[in-house]
């Protein structure tokens, strides 16, 4: 990515971002936006703890979201021994590639949108004022770069309408493919196709995310547990809405099976997240205030499918549907590697929040610093295009040692 870009999106930081003012929760503009979301310990009065505080008395799922967000950006919430996958792959080295490094191209089509890099910036959040800041930066950069965007769940803009306005990102990003997103366990807790025209119509989102997370709601206090009868819910309202429905785990994976049962309901493409990155299991247990429940989520940290084994698994038994690969991706050379196994676009949290909680500059640099991860992949493996890297030996996979 060139320089005159970096520039682009850094002056447009400049025009209204600032921190996340500690007695109003509100954003003040007049202070240094490289210190926006300075982490602080668990055990001061930091600006996450009293401007999200104020904020979510009466809204439980609101005051979660804060917590999250909090956890995420403090706390060791990783897997603890399970890994991706990814780490038993390795790309061929082509020493003589016959290519320029100018002539590589990233350009892919997601679900009938022509994008110019496979990169998805996945579902975080949204519901707080610090949740907003964070939609705002990544919007933004979702714009100047042609990235795709999700955001977290809109639950609690239903039950919390004032809240609309954190996820509200596509005047900033009027080119963006925009990814609403809903829980679909809320399916069998009054919320139906209206509930989900709604978030998608909140977001003007191209598309529809319905995320499933059987294991965080076991591990949450108060979660939502019944899962039963699920599948005829979703292809409900898979038939009813103008956009099409991604089926999306938060970090324990999507096998083969499950991908099919999905799609025979009309899911138009699935997201595997995949286990080996963010553990929930371990967010909520860090968060429980309940010992069993801490217990719990410190029990299932590492539970799930691989990230690399879900990809594989599911392109076995479709090799067309729209894929997406998310779960412990951290570099480029890790988004290569799913775009290798069969992925159409790779999706990355972790490195965005993080880049989001510093800055816009930190967010422009780690886009860059991805994509150069991406194309000196493509280029040392001999691949001009993101398609050429599903050829035959372009990646090889090795022995666990």
């Amino acid at each position: 990515m060139g320089e005159s870009r970096l520039k682009g999106f850094g002056e447009a930081k400049n025009s209204g971002l600032g921190t996340v003012a500690a007695d109003e929760g509100t954003v003040a503009p007049d202070r240094d936006p490289r210190k926006t979301f300075e982490a602080k310990p668990h055990t001061t009065d930091s600006a996450i703890n009293s401007s999200e505080a104020s904020h979510v008395v009466g809204g439980e799922t609101q005051a979660r979201k804060a917590t999250h967000l909090k956890v995420c950006l403090e706390d060791d919430v990783q897997c603890e021994s399970l890994t991706t996958g990814l780490e038993r792959y390795r790309f061929r080295h082509c020493c003589l590639p016959e290519l320029g490094f100018e002539d590589l191209d990233c350009t892919v089509d997601f679900l009938g949108h022509a994008l110019p890099v496979p990169l998805l910036i996945s579902s975080m959040t949204g519901g707080t004022d610090l949740a907003q800041e964070i939609n705002r930066r990544l919007a933004r950069a979702a714009q100047a770069y042609g990235l795709a965007m999700g955001v977290g769940s809109q639950r609690v803009s239903v039950e919390r309408p004032e809240t609309e306005r954190t996820f509200a990102v596509r005047s900033l990003a009027p080119d963006a493919v925009l990814l609403a997103n809903l829980g679909a366990v809320q399916l069998n807790y009054s919320y139906g196709v209206d509930q989900c025209r709604q978030v998608v119509d909140t977001l003007e989102a191209n598309v529809l995310i319905l995320h499933l997370n059987p294991l965080q709601e076991a591990v949450q206090s108060r979660g939502d547990r019944n899962f039963v009868d699920l599948l005829p819910k979703i292809e409900q309202v898979c038939a009813a809405l103008p956009v099409p429905v991604i089926a999306k785990e938060v970090g324990n994976g999507i096998s083969g099976a499950m991908a099919r049962a999905l799609l025979d309901a009309g899911v138009a493409a699935i997201d595997v997240a995949g286990a080996g990155g963010t553990s929930w299991a371990q967010v909520e247990s860090a968060r429980a205030e309940d010992p069993l429940q801490r217990r719990l989520g410190r029990t299932f940290r590492d539970w799930g499918y691989p990230t690399a084994h879900c990809v594989t698994s599911v392109r076995e038994v479709d090799p067309e549907v729209p894929l997406i690969a998310s779960g412990g991706l951290r570099t480029g050379l890790d988004a290569a590697k799913v775009l290798a196994l069969g992925a159409d676009l790779a999706g990355l949290a972790m490195p965005f929040l993080k880049a989001a909680a510093e800055s816009e500059e930190a967010i422009a640099f780690e886009i860059e610093a991805l994509t150069a991860e991406l194309k000196t992949a493509m280029f040392c493996a001999g691949c001009k295009t993101v398609a050429a890297l599903r050829s035959p030996d372009v990646l090889q996979r090795f022995p666990k040692s």
